[in-house]
C-alpha cells in the first residue's frame, strides 16, 4: 500500500514519504493529529517485523525512575492483569525480540517477530502496558521493582531490597560505572546527563509513590512518544489499530516538555580524582584509569557525528592508531581504547587508559594533546583513515546484527536523530555522508575536526579513577549504620507498618496469578502459524581429505569464509593455550608485513577476520563431539585474494619471537577481563556449570573462568613462562592449519561461487 502525502489514514497525517535506497525501503514520517505521537514506517519485504514505542524521559535525579517505570509497566495492565504478563506471553510467542531498555535521556519498547498474529499481539500487550499500567492501583509494584524497607520482625535487621535497587548496586561494583558517573556529572552540571537514569543505589530509596506515578503522567504520553513501524505488514490495518484501540483515547495538550536542554560548554577542562571498591587485601598495582571525555557538538549534526565516529576507529580501535600507539609506547596503561557515543544529545568523545598507575595521569594528558597536535600539523594518517571509511560502509551495507533483527538496530539507530527534533530518515540515508567522508581525505576535514573538537574545545574532564582497598567493607559499614539510624527513629507502628508491608509483598508475590487473568494472555493456534519449514539449501562437495559446503544467498557482493580445522586429538591441557592464540593472532609482525599493516590491510580489505576453537557435539549424540579450530573472514568479493593473502601471512608467516610484544599482548588481555568480568558473570558462570555435565562444555570452558586462571599465572610468572609458551604457540600453529585437510563453508551470490570456490 502507497501512502501519499498530507493524505490523513486513521488519524495519521503523512508528512514525508521517501524511498531510501540504502536500506531497500519507503520511508514514511506521520503524526497521529488528535494524540499527536510521531510515527515512522519503513516498508519493506522483510517479515522479521519491528514495532517500538520509545518516550523522551529526561531523569530530574537520582532515583532512578525512568529506569524504575520500565520495569514496572511490564508488571500487568489495563487489558493483561497479571503480576507479569511477558512471561507468560513468551511462553506461546513467537518473537525474534522481546525487550525493554532505559537510556540517558530515553525509554525503548520494541519488539519483534515474523509471525503477524504473534506481532499484533506482542505490540498489544506493549501498548497496553505502557498506557495503562496497573501500578497505579497497585502500590506494591514501586515496592517490588523499586524498592522497600526489608524488615522481617521488631528486632529484625532493617536493610533496603527491590529489583533495581539491587541491579543498580551491582552495576556500581564495575569500575566503568564510576567512570561514567564522574564523567557525566562533571561535563553535564546543568542538565538531565549529570543524573543516573538507572537509578544511584543511595538515591533509589528516594523516590516515592507520588514522585513515580507523576513521571509516568508526563511523558507517557502519546504527545511525547515515538512509534516505529518496520517490515513487510498491512499497515493500513496497523494504523486502524493503533488508533481505534490507543490513540484516540488522548488529545494533544501540547504542555509535555521533555526536551533535552543543552549544556553550555565548560570554561576550562574538569580535574576528577574518585575512587572505586577493591577487595581490603587486593594488590592495587595497575589498576586505576584515566579517561579524557570531550562534549562534541549536537548529535544532529550527522555528518560531523560520522566523522567523529570515524576518527575515534582511526586514533584508537587497531594496532595502527596513532593515538594507541603513542599511549602505550608511553606506558601510561595496559589498555588503550576510547568511545564515541552518539545516543545522545551533546555526544560524548572518550580516551582511556586502563591497568594504570596515578602518577602516570599527566604523562597520559600530554601524550594526547602532544600526539593530536602533531597530527593537525603534520597530518593525519589517510590510509587509515581510508581503511576505517571502506570499514564503516562495508558494515553499513551489510547490516549484521548478529542475533538481533535488522530493523530492531534502524529503529535504536534514528533515535539519535529523532529524539531531539531532527529527521528520522536522514540517518538511513548515508551515503551521502560517506560521499563527503572520502572528500574529506583530499582536504585537511579531518585535521580540522581534531583541532576544533578535541583540542581547542574546552568542554572536557579529565577523570582518574583509583582503587580504594576496604571501600566497599566501609560503606556496607556505613550504610548498616544509616540503616540503624533510620530503624531507632521508627516508631513501633511504623516498623510494623513495614513488616507488615513486606510480608504482603511476599505473599503477593508467592501467590499465583488466577486463571481469569492468564486467560487474557493472547495465545497463537495452530493455524496462526505457518505449516512449511524453512529449508536452508546447501551444496557439498569432497575434495581429497576436505570438505566444502556453500550456501546460496544474495549477499550484495559480499562473501563469507569459514575455514574449520579438526583438533579434536589436542591434548586437554594445551587448550588455553588454544585458546591464547586464538586471541593474538595477527599480532606479531610477519615476514611480509609489520602488525601495525596487517591491522591496517585487514581494515581496508576485509569487513572483518576472526579465529576461534570450539568443540561441537555429534548430530546424532551428545556424548560424541569435535573441537575445530576456525579462521573466519567476509569481505567484498572483488577483495577476496587481498582477504585470502592476509590470512596466508598469519598462518604461515608469523614471526612468534618478539617477547615484549608478547608481554604487551598478554597484559591487554589480561586487564580486559578485569575490567570486563562484571560484564561476563553469567556467561562465565553457566559456562562453568555446563561443564560439570557434558565432554564438549569442558572445552569450552577452558575459554573462561579457566581462562582467566591461565592468563592470571601466565602474568604474574612473565619472565619465567613466556618463552616456554611462545615456542608452544609456534608448534601450535602448525598443528593448526593442515593443507590438505579442513571444511571450508562459505557463502556469496551464486552468479560469483565459481570465483570464490576457485580462489578459496
Amino acid at each position: 500500500m502507497t501512502l501519499a502525502i498530507n493524505a490523513v489514514y486513521h488519524g495519521f497525517k503523512v508528512l514525508q514519504a521517501q524511498f531510501v535506497d540504502e536500506i531497500s525501503s519507503q520511508a514514511y514520517i506521520m503524526e497521529h493529529i488528535k494524540s499527536g505521537a510521531r510515527l515512522l514506517y519503513l516498508a519493506n519485504d522483510d517479515d522479521n517485523k519491528v514495532f517500538s514505542i520509545s518516550f523522551r524521559t529526561p531523569p530530574a535525579d537520582d532515583t532512578g525512575v525512568a529506569h524504575i517505570l520500565e520495569h514496572s509497566s511490564l508488571c500487568g495492565s489495563r487489558k493483561y492483569p497479571l503480576k507479569e504478563p511477558f512471561v507468560d506471553l513468551v511462553k506461546g510467542s513467537l518473537n525474534t525480540f522481546l525487550n525493554a531498555m532505559t537510556f540517558s535521556d530515553k525509554t525503548m519498547y520494541p519488539v519483534a517477530s515474523r509471525n503477524d498474529k504473534d506481532f499484533h499481539n506482542l505490540m498489544d500487550v506493549y501498548l497496553d502496558a505502557v498506557f495503562y499500567p496497573s501500578f497505579y492501583q497497585n502500590k506494591y509494584t514501586l515496592r517490588q521493582e523499586g524498592w522497600h524497607y526489608n524488615l522481617d520482625s521488631l528486632d529484625g535487621e532493617l536493610s533496603y531490597n527491590g529489583v533495581v535497587y539491587n541491579e543498580m548496586k551491582g552495576v556500581y561494583s564495575s569500575p566503568d560505572a564510576y567512570l561514567e558517573n564522574e564523567a557525566m556529572k562533571a561535563l553535564f552540571p546543568d542538565n538531565c546527563y549529570r543524573f543516573e537514569s538507572g537509578g544511584y543505589p543511595d538515591a533509589i530509596p528516594q523516590l516515592t509513590q507520588e514522585k513515580f506515578e507523576q513521571f509516568h503522567k508526563t511523558y507517557y504520553s502519546p504527545e511525547n512518544s515515538y512509534i516505529y513501524l518496520y517490515g513487510d505488514m498491512d499497515i493500513d490495518a496497523t494504523l486502524e489499530y493503533l488508533d481505534s484501540e490507543y490513540l484516540s483515547s488522548f488529545e494533544k495538550t501540547g504542555t509535555v516538555d521533555s526536551a533535552i536542554a543543552e549544556q553550555q560548554s565548560l570554561p576550562r577542562t574538569a580535574d576528577i580524582e574518585a575512587f572505586y571498591p577493591v577487595g581490603a587485601e587486593e594488590d592495587c598495582t595497575a589498576k586505576t584509569y584515566h579517561e579524557l571525555s570531550i562534549v562534541t557538538g549536537k548529535a544532529t549534526d550527522l555528518q560531523t557525528s560520522m566523522a567523529l565516529s570515524l576518527l575515534k576507529s582511526t586514533l584508537l580501535d587497531s594496532e595502527s592508531s596513532a593515538l594507541r600507539r603513542a599511549l602505550m609506547d608511553a606506558g601510561v596503561g595496559q589498555i588503550i581504547n576510547g568511545g564515541y557515543t552518539s545516543s545522545m544529545y551533546q555526544p560524548v568523545f572518550s580516551i582511556r587508559a586502563s591497568g594504570s598507575e596515578k602518577e602516570l595521569r599527566d604523562i597520559f594528558i600530554s601524550v594526547i594533546y602532544k600526539t593530536l597536535q602533531d597530527i593537525t600539523i603534520n597530518g593525519i594518517d589517510k590510509k587509515l583513515l581510508e581503511a576505517n571509511i571502506n570499514s564503516m560502509e562495508f558494515k553499513l551495507r551489510e547490516a549484521d546484527f548478529g542475533g538481533y533483527p535488522k530493523g530492531l538496530i534502524l529503529g535504536i539507530g534514528v533515535m539519535d536523530n529523532w529524539l531531539y527534533d531532527g529527521n528520522p530518515i536522514e540517518g538511513l540515508c548515508y551515503n551521502k555522508y560517506l560521499a563527503a567522508l572520502r572528500e574529506g581525505l583530499k582536504t585537511n576535514y579531518y585535521e580540522s575536526i581534531i583541532e576544533n573538537y578535541l583540542l581547542d574545545n574546552t568542554h572536557k574532564v579529565l577523570v582518574t579513577l583509583l582503587p580504594q582497598p576496604g571501600k566497599e567493607e566501609a560503606d556496607q559499614e556505613a550504610a548498616a549504620v544509616k540503616m540503624s539510624a533510620i530503624k531507632a527513629q521508627m516508631s513501633q507502628e511504623e516498623l510494623q507498618q513495614h513488616i507488615d508491608e513486606c510480608a504482603e509483598l511476599h505473599r503477593l508475590q508467592a501467590t499465583p496469578d488466577s486463571e481469569e487473568a492468564r486467560a487474557t494472555i493472547p495465545v497463537l493456534k495452530r493455524s496462526d502459524i505457518r505449516q512449511e519449514v524453512e529449508k536452508i539449501e546447501t551444496q557439498e562437495e569432497e575434495l581429497g581429505a576436505s570438505h566444502l559446503l556453500y550456501l546460496p544467498r544474495n549477499t550484495n557482493k559480499i562473501a563469507y569464509t569459514s575455514f574449520y580445522f579438526d583438533i579434536t586429538d589436542m591434548e586437554a591441557e594445551k587448550l588455553p593455550l588454544c585458546y591464547l592464540l586464538t586471541d593474538i593472532m595477527g599480532k606479531f609482525n610477519t615476514e611480509r608485513y609489520s602488525y601495525q599493516e596487517l591491522a591496517t590491510n585487514a581494515i581496508m580489505y576485509t569487513g572483518g577476520i576472526a579465529f576461534a576453537v570450539r568443540a561441537f557435539t555429534e548430530a546424532e549424540s551428545t556424548d560424541d563431539y569435535k573441537i575445530y579450530f576456525s579462521t573466519k573472514g567476509k569481505c567484498l568479493t572483488d577483495n577476496l585474494p587481498k582477504m585470502l593473502d592476509i590470512l596466508q601471512a598469519i598462518a604461515l608467516e608469523s614471526k612468534m619471537d618478539d617477547l615484549e610484544r608478547f608481554r604487551e599482548l598478554v597484559s591487554e588481555l589480561k586487564t580486559d577481563w578485569d575490567d570486563n568480568f562484571f560484564n561476563r558473570g553469567q556467561t562465565v558462570a553457566i559456562t562453568r556449570l555446563f561443564s560439570y555435565c557434558s565432554a564438549d562444555a569442558r572445552v569450552n570452558e577452558q575459554d573462561e573462568f579457566s581462562y582467566y586462571q591461565f592468563l592470571k599465572k601466565l602474568t604474574d610468572n612473565f619472565d619465567e613462562l613466556a618463552p616456554q609458551v611462545l615456542e608452544q604457540l609456534r608448534l601450535l600453529i602448525k598443528r593448526f592449519f593442515q593443507k590438505n585437510r579442513f571444511l571450508l563453508s562459505y557463502s556469496c551470490d551464486v552468479k560469483e561461487q565459481a570465483t570464490v570456490r576457485q580462489q578459496c
